[in-house]
């Protein structure tokens, strides 16, 4: 069984260069290292391309009282070459300034991408979506929300979103998952995390504090 301590640390690197290949919104870099071997000694010289993103924040948005979750759907363009469609149903997401309060940035985006605003909220995890090629760490979130009157188009013309907001019963959500519509991994974590979570939430009076 693996332990929960990781074998080595961040001296267990010896960082050798790093290059800035692209410098725009996020920034490419090619770092050469070398690190330390789990049979003993340190490795030649490698190179790795590494893609250093804002650190993000994903909110998983439920409404209790009528058992529905709130996603968003614009064009991705990580996405442009999916045979399907590059536009992807989301979490509400969005990045993190350096010394922003996580909370605060759900929040925000919530009003920026969906109109809604979040009553509970509890933080589920903190992961990093591909450690070996990008920096990014997500910050997932699950806000109480009351989804009645919410839908339409929205997003910030000055940053070129255009959104669409999908209200969809949970059965509903569930159906799209398992037809591969929820292909990403905020999605997929959320789902599963309220999947567990879901009927000791929807179990309590409707007064009572859902997070603790």
């Amino acid at each position: 069984m693996a332990s929960s301590t990781p074998s080595f640390g961040p001296d267990d690197v010896e960082l050798i260069s790093r290059e800035v290949l692209q410098q725009g919104f996020f920034r490419l870099e090619a770092l050469t290292l070398r690190h330390r071997l789990f049979e003993g000694g340190f490795s030649k010289a490698v190179r790795r391309e590494v893609h250093f993103r804002h650190d993000a924040v994903g909110v998983l948005l439920y409404d209790v009282a009528r058992d529905s979750l709130l996603f968003v759907e614009q064009l991705r363009a990580g996405a442009i070459d999916d045979p399907v469609s590059p536009w992807k149903l989301e979490l509400v997401a969005g990045l993190a300034e350096a010394g922003e309060a996580l909370e605060r940035v759900a929040r925000r985006e919530a009003l920026e991408e969906a109109g809604c605003e979040i009553g509970e909220m509890r933080k589920l995890h903190t992961y990093y979506p591909s450690p070996g090629a990008c920096s990014e760490q997500v910050t997932l979130f699950c806000g109480l929300v009351d989804t009645q009157g919410l839908g339409g188009i929205h997003g910030l013309d000055e940053e070129h979103e255009d959104i669409r907001v999908h209200v969809v019963s949970f059965n509903e959500a569930w159906e799209l998952l398992e037809q591969g519509r929820l292909d990403n991994a905020m999605s997929l974590i959320g789902m599963h995390w309220l999947a567990g979570k879901r009927a000791s939430l929807r179990a309590l009076p409707d007064n009572a504090p859902r997070f603790t």
